[in-house]
């Protein structure tokens, strides 16, 4: 019996996972993110804020009232209606804070910033969907949502997710009748939003994980009717040799690529990546990346746009991958590829989100105690 005792003490890890994660995040993101690091890692320490995606495949008209009762209200559709606001009162040369005040005057830097971006770019709104609708609760309000209901077809009215994880989405800006890929799609909450925007011609969403690809067709039974679910193909290959299955024939390609889920590391022991077993793993990550990357590059046809995303802080996972494959794409595959400017994000969605300023390529949103989405990473390439 002791002998056995002791056998079971040798194997258990010494040091729990999610202490080796919040180790490594404190020597890492401490200088990435510097005096923001405190308040950014008592966002990942609490409990996350959750969005209300609205199902519009569901009769659920009543939905959007009962929300606004609880005083939540749809981030998109309200960041819409200030730029439009925004760029009327730039047309006419009138400032929102007072008839009496010279140009400049009484403007915050927020509605002097959403002026100058009206100005600068007046299809601004142009590349939002208004068809995707999100119910958030205000900053610093910690109501929960209740579960999501089935309407009398049994489609579920709306699906709970970190709101900022249709940043990406939004980004991909899909257009009527184009091809979409969604090259890591599992477990479905950005392939459920990719369907709410109506556009999709055919929508391939793929997961190299047969057991998660099983948890993507549980969200499209659960939310989507069949007449939709029949324009979609799920399917399970391994994301980085895509190409050989479909190179170069998506208008859109998204890349939400495996991470080190920086919120899920820090707080949770089960499926820890920072585990010591999974040590190899988590090193290799970038490069895993980088290939998916390059194969959703790869997939796109010239012209398509391809969206990278993590749920990561990491510079290494962010935009050294989106650099690297700038480079690999050039010099291995003769790909000239634009990087798109994301800023009109920040500008949009700064009264939802907390973006960190200095994110050298694309955009990050940061989580915060106040408004605890994220970490997300985004950044939109074009295949020329």
């Amino acid at each position: 019996r002791h002998r056995h005792k002791e056998k079971w003490a040798a194997t258990a890890p010494r040091i729990p996972s999610t202490r080796l994660a919040l180790h490594h995040f404190d020597t890492s993101y401490s200088l990435h993110l510097g005096a923001l690091w405190p308040s950014v890692r008592a966002g990942l320490l609490c409990e996350q804020k959750y969005g209300a995606l609205l199902n519009n495949f569901a009769a659920a008209d009543h939905v959007p009232e009962e929300l606004e009762l609880l005083n939540a209200t749809d981030f998109i559709s309200e960041a819409l209606q200030k730029v439009q606001q925004w760029q009327r009162g730039a047309a006419v040369g009138e400032v929102a804070t007072g008839c009496q005040e010279g140009p400049g005057e009484g403007r915050t830097g927020m509605q002097a910033e959403m002026v100058a971006q009206a100005e600068r770019s007046p299809p601004l709104c142009m590349s939002i969907s208004s068809k995707i609708k999100c119910y958030t609760f205000p900053r610093g309000d910690i109501t929960r949502f209740r579960p999501a209901r089935p309407d009398g077809l049994g489609l579920l009215d709306y699906y709970l997710m970190d709101a900022a994880s249709l940043l990406p989405v939004l980004a991909l800006d899909v257009q009527p009748d184009d091809f979409v890929l969604d090259l890591c799609a599992a477990p479905g909450g950005k392939t459920l939003a990719l369907l709410q925007t109506g556009f999709c011609g055919h929508l391939a969403a793929n997961d190299v994980s047969v057991s998660r690809t099983k948890r993507l067709y549980q969200i499209l039974q659960s939310y989507v009717p069949k007449e939709v679910r029949d324009t979609v193909s799920v399917t399970s290959y391994d994301g980085r040799d895509w190409d050989q299955v479909k190179g170069g024939t998506f208008h859109k390609v998204l890349v939400d690529v495996p991470c080190t889920t920086d919120r899920h590391s820090a707080m949770e022991e089960d499926n820890n990546i920072f585990h010591k077993r999974r040590t190899k793993e988590r090193q290799m990550l970038p490069m895993l990346q980088l290939q998916l990357l390059m194969a959703g590059i790869l997939a796109a046809r010239p012209g398509g746009a391809v969206v990278y995303s993590t749920c990561s802080l990491s510079p290494l996972q962010n935009e050294c991958v989106v650099e690297r494959a700038l480079d690999v794409a050039r010099a291995h595959f003769n790909i000239s590829l634009h990087l798109e400017d994301l800023s009109h994000f920040r500008t949009l969605f700064q009264d939802t989100f907390s973006f960190f300023s200095e994110c050298r390529l694309g955009e990050l949103v940061l989580p915060h105690l106040t408004a605890n989405f994220g970490p997300m990473y985004f950044c939109k390439l074009r295949r020329e």
